[in-house]
Formats: structure tokens, C-alpha cells, sequence
């Protein structure tokens, strides 16, 4: 594949993007959560292109993106329990970092592979306006999971996305800063009762207003790999052991890091410390912090590296409300590499 062709956020490159997306190449593009890898939904060799870009495990499920509610409800079964319910979810948080996992319609035009296969498939809105141009413009839905080698601390800048896939993807947009930073919460309406698959923006206290029945989200610190259990696959992406992880090996809750190691912080690292470190807030506001978290990781990771150091240390986050969703990600960034399981 020739060098990757970099897109303006200018009205005609987004109408090109489209047209490049419509037609089964790869591009990627910013959302308010993370950069996303999209390619047509419809087209199987898009899809596979996709998870050979990403080296994407082929049962890790990929999450739709529509430009509108309409455009995604299309693609579901209406005769499903929890349907109405779902679309009420969605006129309330669409556009948005909420993804519904959905039953697929019979008369459905999405592709097999663009599903993994499952009965179910995993539909979002994307929040910038311009985001929903391209899809606009493509006019099918596009498969985008997060534009970066699978496993590895997702994009948060067009920047990030040129240093792991030039080469291996046709086009970027090289557009907005993404407002969020952590990917979208999933919210599962393919059972009896909804459940939320991964914490983000949007949690459990957000959605009992509307789902009085909602589980609350526990914050798992111990989870199985799919590739290591007699589970099913998972219905949703993100629920992988290993995941986020940088090179460096991560170590959580280290309040006071040694010489050997890059410091995570979530406030500033007192004076007394002289390594090597990066502070998710300086106010200590959680919001900015999940902004930032794919920055830091990325930055500590290869600064940590240049430097010699033998691992990032992680400050401890407070447990409420979106630094539930911030520990998510840091967990699976500790855990054991695929290639360190038994």
C-alpha cells in the first residue's frame, strides 16, 4: 500500500473521505472518544482489511458507525424486547460516547463479518459534527474500532494514528483534538435486561434515570481472556484481559514510584520526585484526566524506553464516575500480555 494520504478537516476532503469509505478503502477518522479505523460495513473486504491493518483477533467485535438515530435503527430487529426501549436510550444520548448493542433485523444489509458473525451488532452515533459528515457522505454504515495496532494504547491524535499505520491504512483525517479521550460506554439490549459491557462518559448513574433496572457497573479487577475460557466470544469490543497496553509494563496504585520507573500521576508529581513523569490533571479533575490518559500512557511509554526505564508506575485514581472507566482501561493495561498467559 502507497504512504497514507492525509485529509484536511475542509468540507470536500470529508466529502472525499466518504467517498474513499463508500468504496471500501480504510480511513480513519477523529471521534470525541478516540480515532477510529473505519471501513464500509457492507463490504467483507473492508472488513478484513480492517483486522489485517489492526492485526485484529477475528472474534473482537467491531462497533458501527451511523450519522443519525434513523440510519442505525434501520439495521435492527424491531420485533425485539428491548427495542423501543433502546431507541429511547438513544434519542436521549445520540449523538454521543454511547454505543447499544442491538439485535440485527432479517432484512439487515450489514455484512457477517462486519457482526463477527453474532446475531447482534454494536451501533453508535459519534458526537462532532464533522464525523457525521463523513458518514454522511459515505452513505453505509462504517465499521471503526480504535486506529491502532490491536492490544496498544489507542489514538488520540491524527499524529498517533501516522506513527503505528502509514502505509497500512489509505487516508487520515487529521481533524479535532477528541474531547473525551477513553472510548464509548457499551450498553447491551440484546438480553432480558440491559447491561453495560464497558464503562466510559456515560455511567451507570446516567442511564438509572431512564433504565431504573440497571445493573450497577462493578469494576472488574480480575477477567478472564475470551481466548482462554469455554465462554462464548464476546458480543462487544474492549472485553479482552490484555488491552490499551503499552510497551512498558504497567504497575497500578504506586503512590511513590522507584528510580527505575516512569510515574502515571493524577495530580502533578511533588517536587521530591525527579523522574520521569506525566499528570493525567493538574487540577485534579477526572474528566481531564481520561483526555489525557492516552496521551500520557503514550508519551511515558516511549520517553520511558529512550530513557532505559523498566516500567510505568500508576498513581491512584479516584473510584467514581469516569475514573471508574479510567481504572478499566488501566487494568487491562497491566494485565498480562497475550504472549505472558498461561
Amino acid at each position: 500500500m502507497p504512504q497514507t494520504h492525509l485529509f484536511t478537516a475542509h468540507i470536500r476532503d470529508l466529502e472525499k473521505a466518504g467517498a474513499w469509505l463508500r468504496e471500501g478503502k480504510l480511513v480513519s477518522f477523529p471521534t470525541e472518544t478516540v480515532y477510529g479505523l473505519g471501513g464500509s460495513g457492507l463490504l467483507p473486504e473492508a472488513i478484513e482489511n480492517i483486522y489485517k491493518a489492526k492485526g485484529r483477533p477475528r472474534n473482537n467485535p467491531l462497533i458501527l458507525h451511523f450519522p443519525n438515530l434513523e440510519a442505525a435503527f434501520k439495521e435492527a430487529d424491531p420485533n425485539a424486547p428491548l427495542f423501543p426501549l433502546a431507541k429511547k436510550i438513544a434519542k436521549i444520548f445520540w449523538p454521543g460516547p454511547l454505543t447499544l448493542i442491538l439485535r440485527r433485523a432479517s432484512h439487515s444489509k450489514l455484512c457477517n463479518e462486519s457482526c463477527a458473525g453474532l446475531p447482534t451488532f454494536a451501533a453508535r452515533v459519534p458526537e462532532p459534527l464533522s464525523t457525521r459528515q463523513i458518514l454522511e457522505f459515505a452513505g453505509v454504515p462504517i465499521a471503526a474500532p480504535s486506529a491502532n495496532k490491536s492490544g496498544r494504547i489507542s489514538p488520540s491524535s491524527y499524529q498517533d494514528v501516522l506513527a503505528e499505520l502509514d502505509g497500512r491504512i489509505d487516508g487520515i483525517v487529521a481533524g479535532q483534538s477528541c474531547s473525551v479521550g477513553i472510548e464509548s460506554t457499551i450498553l447491551d439490549f440484546s438480553q432480558e435486561i440491559p447491561k453495560i459491557l464497558r464503562p466510559g462518559k456515560i455511567m451507570t448513574n446516567d442511564l438509572r434515570p431512564f433504565i431504573p433496572n440497571l445493573p450497577h457497573y462493578a469494576l472488574k479487577t480480575h477477567m478472564a481472556h475470551p481466548d482462554e475460557t469455554s465462554q462464548p466470544p464476546p458480543i462487544a469490543p474492549g472485553q479482552f484481559l490484555s488491552h490499551y497496553a503499552p510497551t512498558l509494563p504497567v504497575k497500578l496504585e504506586v503512590s511513590i514510584p522507584n528510580p527505575e520507573e516512569a510515574w502515571l500521576s493524577f495530580k502533578p508529581a511533588p517536587d521530591s520526585f525527579k523522574g520521569l513523569s506525566f499528570a493525567l490533571s493538574p487540577s485534579g479533575d477526572l474528566a481531564e484526566a481520561a483526555t489525557r490518559l492516552y496521551k500520557g500512557l503514550r508519551f511515558l511509554d516511549l520517553e520511558g524506553q529512550k530513557q532505559g526505564l523498566k516500567s510505568i508506575a500508576v498513581a491512584p485514581i479516584p473510584q467514581e464516575g469516569i475514573g471508574i472507566a479510567i481504572l478499566e482501561r488501566l487494568f487491562r493495561a497491566a494485565a498480562p500480555r497475550p504472549s505472558q498467559q498461561s
